[in-house]
């Protein structure tokens, strides 16, 4: 996609590049991944690297030293967690793994089998007799390239952009993990596949019959992930730290848009889904990207008819126990920034707080109105300090920004009132050195009402009072500019009512203002207006309006 097509998201507020990389290596996987490419660094003889089984496998007595060697010999998890690391650590590039040559090819002379001896002049490595299936058929070595990461003495270290580059392969192999059912999942439904004697029979599996589509896990996988990353970006509560539960993210990707009711059906698929990705965000929390709080247990044993869990003995306070118990998950700020990358590779349009820094003001303001309040606040003085910095030393170039952002905020356009609403929200940050700006523009027809609402706010002396023209075409732009981003909720329902309450015969003098949106602005009010007869005088004026 390119141009218009592109999705265009809220921007989301990212940490620096190198607090990026510094959560990366602290991440369970990535930093268990390091500290075994170090292991096996000075594993073998003269640090030839450590046998391995195909496709760079930890070999059984390997993975217990491996296991011990990260202080996990007392967890029944240990095996599985020094895998994950070590195959991390080959996915990712930082271990390289070298097979030994085909002993039938070793055995053609004495002097490639000496050649292929570690040490040895050739490339190669002898292989053993009697390889099997716990034999070794190669060593893994650390990476030369990333020696300044895995301790090779006098590399230099890596970058934060290296870092996040090698974190993001890793996580690349996690998430096609994830997406990917285990076998057992697989066989579930086939009927005579698992024997009464738990063991699998192989004549009895029909490959066409199993209900998997990668594409399809793969896809609903970035649907999950997307969502969140849409929530973080949107949710300042989210933002902050706080919890998705798993019900209302599964909600999110199976509930079909407008159903007020779902059905028993749909209810069964958000729980099927709920499930499965407990599974995923299981399997994603080592790698940084996540914080995953899992479905209790007591759910599943409830559903196979064991005794109910009882939440007064938890000790926890029954709303948030209820909703808690059924899984929870937030992306963290190496999530966001992962997924964001994901985004981008995709062809989606996702900005970042910052990124309008040194744009033009016409594209500050187009932004503006999908941020956050927190976030725009961000960019707005991103913005003004990257023109201070690139003004003149020891000068203040608020004055030239602010007259910038007026400039940009003209025009009767259908965009020109939210760019004016947007104008007045960015120009509340500058300092008092933008006076002589905002009163440049006080006879001005469309930006004088700003003007005079930005000096009032601040004391200034000397502001003329704004004609009766003036205020009603402000009230109809700032109308426009509010419906236009925030549709028509209680309090513009509220804003209608005191400004007929306030001016007797407001409807008289409003369809006379010459501005673009006056019908549709009164349309509105009366649309939104509880008094009956008002709600009709609006009516008549916007026919007026228009007729005109």
């Amino acid at each position: 996609m390119t141009g218009d097509d592109r999705p265009t998201l809220p921007p989301v507020r990212l940490p620096s590049d190198a607090e990026l990389a510094r959560d990366a290596l602290a991440a369970p996987l990535l930093a268990r991944a390091v500290e075994l490419t170090r292991w096996a660094r000075a594993g073998g003889p003269a640090g030839a690297g450590i046998p391995v089984g195909a496709g760079g496998e930890l070999l059984a007595e390997q993975l217990k030293q491996a296991a011990a060697h990260l202080g996990l010999s007392g967890d029944e998890e240990a095996p599985a967690l020094a895998a994950d690391a070590w195959n991390f650590a080959v996915d990712t590039g930082l271990l390289a793994v070298e097979e030994f040559e085909d002993s039938e090819d070793s055995e053609d002379s004495e002097d490639s089998e000496e050649s292929a001896k570690p040490g040895g002049p050739g490339a190669g490595a002898e292989a053993p007799d009697g390889v099997g299936s716990d034999d070794p058929v190669g060593v893994a070595a650390p990476e030369p390239e990333l020696g300044g990461l895995t301790g090779a003495q006098g590399a230099p270290a890596p970058a934060p952009e290296e870092i996040l580059g090698l974190w993001r392969s890793g996580l690349e192999t996690v998430l096609a993990d994830a997406a990917t059912p285990s076998f057992e999942e697989l066989l579930d439904g086939i009927e005579g596949a698992v024997g009464e004697d738990g063991e699998i029979d192989p004549n009895a599996i029909d490959l066409d019959a199993l209900d998997w589509n990668p594409e399809e896990e793969s896809e609903a996988l970035d649907s999950a992930l997307g969502n969140l990353y849409l929530l973080t970006a949107t949710d300042p509560a989210v933002a902050a730290g706080s919890m998705v539960p798993l019900p209302v993210l599964a909600a999110s990707m199976t509930v079909p848009e407008g159903m007020d009711e779902p059905t028993d059906d749909v209810l069964e698929e958000v729980s099927s889904t709920m499930m499965r990705l407990d599974e995923q965000f299981r399997m994603l929390e080592p790698t940084g990207l996540v914080v995953h709080q899992p479905v209790d247990e007591a759910l599943t044993r409830e559903d196979e008819g064991e005794e109910p869990y009882d939440a007064a003995e938890s000790g926890a306070d029954p709303d948030e126990e209820d909703v808690s118990r059924y899984g929870m998950v937030r992306l963290t700020p190496l999530g966001l920034y992962g997924v964001r990358e994901r985004m981008r590779e995709a062809g989606l349009d996702v900005p970042a707080v910052g990124d309008l820094a040194h744009a033009g003001a016409d594209a500050l303001l187009a932004a503006l109105p999908v941020y956050t309040e927190e976030n725009a606040h961000s960019e707005i003085q991103g913005w003004f300090a990257a023109r201070n910095a690139a003004g003149p030393t020891g000068g203040d170039a608020t004055p030239a920004a602010a007259r910038e952002l007026l400039a940009a905020a003209r025009g009767g356009d259908e965009a020109a009132p939210v760019r004016r609403l947007a104008c007045q929200q960015a120009l509340s940050l500058a300092g008092p050195e933008a006076e002589p700006a905002l009163r440049e523009v006080l006879e001005d027809r469309q930006l004088g009402g700003l003007a005079r609402v930005w000096l009032a706010e601040r004391g200034a002396r000397d502001v003329p009072q704004p004609d009766e023209e003036m205020v009603f075409w402000l009230t109809i732009d700032t109308i426009a500019a509010q419906v236009a981003t925030a549709g028509e909720p209680d309090e513009l329902r509220d804003l209608v009512r005191d400004l007929v309450d306030q001016h007797t015969g407001f409807f008289d003098k409003a369809w006379r203002v010459e501005h673009p949106a006056t019908g549709d602005v009164l349309e509105t009010m009366g649309r939104v207006h509880p008094d009956k007869r008002i709600a009709k005088d609006a009516r008549k004026a916007a026919f007026k309006a228009r007729s005109r």
